[in-house]
């Protein structure tokens, strides 16, 4: 009786946590409703093809930060503090800057691949894909950052998990300021030729410093190792966050006028996302410190992180449901439990494969003697955003 008092206080106190990182979610209605208002989905369809890649970007160098971050605050080879910090802290902020940099050429050359097939886009538009990506990722590397590292000592200090609380709130918040940056380096782009050159001074910003970062790290085996690992990792992602824009597209399509669904859209991805991270992050933590097995079976040593973060996922849903149909002046009970149950189908479906996802990639990634903080967490929640938009196109599909 005793355990299962424990178990249930833990399962209680991990809930409570999730739903106050969750929480941060709420954002992702803001980030939505930004994009929908400041007209994105009017806007040609390359730039409407790229913003899943440049939320997925975001969320790939967000996710490889926040899970070394955790791990190593638990561990002990990061310190909760910006100055006077380890080595091993600064060799991983200048590999954020090398991947960033990586990101945005990969994810620029997947979009256009993918729109040239799905979306009518041209080769020729390669130019201006990787201009909006690389300007937005350059303003996020100095804006998004900085504050990741806010949140992961704040955390850590106030004797928050840092594996449930970080990157919830990171990619939350990462989503709202992303979408405002996206937009304002396109509000710049189709300005003309003035705001194009300044479009292009970010972006040969972020290559300068990324060579002068390699240039300089190359014999560091800790950096190198970092980049060599997560490089395979953004590959496989790139491929993964475009199939996402195209379904993306499709949605656009079947979804019709609906704004409510738009509006909730960033807010799904990241929700189904952050019950990845949970699930992984954990996991990976405790194998480091050895109070979990790395075997496959041992997932039933490790349901209470499961269920806790996968019912605040629940919870949100319902939220968000309330909220979009408020913004927009829908909120009848009819409307409600449609566009409830459509969000829990939606997310009963996303949420299984993701923390599949999530802990088999934590415990492969580990057991092959690899860092799964470089894996774990790209990968799941580059996977939530094409889990969760499938999920969301079938869900429409069945319940219209």
């Amino acid at each position: 009786m005793t355990g299962f008092n424990a178990k249930t206080n833990k399962f209680l106190v991990e809930l409570r946590q999730s739903l106050v990182a969750f929480s941060f979610n709420i954002f992702g209605i803001v980030a939505g409703t930004i994009a929908l208002h400041l007209g994105l989905f009017a806007l040609p369809k390359w730039a409407i093809a790229a913003y899943p890649a440049v939320l997925s970007a975001r969320g790939v160098i967000g996710g490889l930060l926040s899970g070394r971050l955790s791990t190593g605050l638990h561990v002990g080879t990061v310190k909760p503090r910006f100055f006077g910090n380890t080595k091993s802290f600064y060799l991983l902020i200048q590999a954020i800057v090398i991947l960033t940099m990586e990101t945005s050429v990969i994810m620029s050359i997947f979009a256009t691949l993918f729109g040239s097939f799905l979306w009518g886009i041209t080769i020729a538009n390669f130019i201006s894909i990787l201009g909006a990506i690389l300007a937005t990722m350059t303003l996020a590397l100095i804006i998004i950052s900085p504050l990741t590292l806010t949140v992961a000592s704040l955390s850590f200090r106030h004797g928050l998990d840092p594996d449930i609380v970080l990157y919830p709130v990171e990619s939350t918040v990462s989503d709202l300021l992303i979408t405002l940056c996206y937009m304002l380096v396109l509000k710049l782009f189709f300005s003309g030729s003035p705001g194009q050159y300044a479009v292009g001074v970010l972006g040969l910003f972020l290559l300068s410093l990324a060579a002068y970062i390699l240039s300089k790290n190359a014999r560091e085996m800790e950096f190198v190792k970092t980049v060599r690992e997560s490089f395979l990792m953004l590959v496989l992602v790139a491929f993964i966050v475009n199939v996402t824009g195209s379904f993306l597209g499709k949605i656009t399509e079947v979804v019709g006028g609906r704004r409510e669904i738009y509006t909730v859209y960033p807010a799904l991805i990241d929700t189904v996302g952050d019950v990845g991270s949970v699930v992984g992050s954990t996991a990976t933590t405790k194998f480091a410190l050895g109070t979990l097995r790395s075997s496959f079976s041992a997932v039933r040593d490790h349901t209470t992180e499961i269920f806790s973060a996968w019912t605040a996922s629940l919870i949100m849903f319902v939220a968000y449901s309330i909220l979009s149909l408020t913004i927009h002046a829908k909120f009848m009970l009819s409307n409600f439990f449609g566009f409830t149950a459509l969000l829990v189908g939606a997310n009963l479906m996303a949420a299984a494969f993701i923390v599949t996802v999530a802990y088999v990639s934590a415990v492969f990634t580990y057991r092959k003697g690899l860092d799964p903080d470089n894996f774990v967490i790209p990968i799941e929640s580059s996977l939530a955003d094409s889990a969760t938009t499938v999920s969301l196109l079938v869900a429409l599909s069945l319940m219209g």
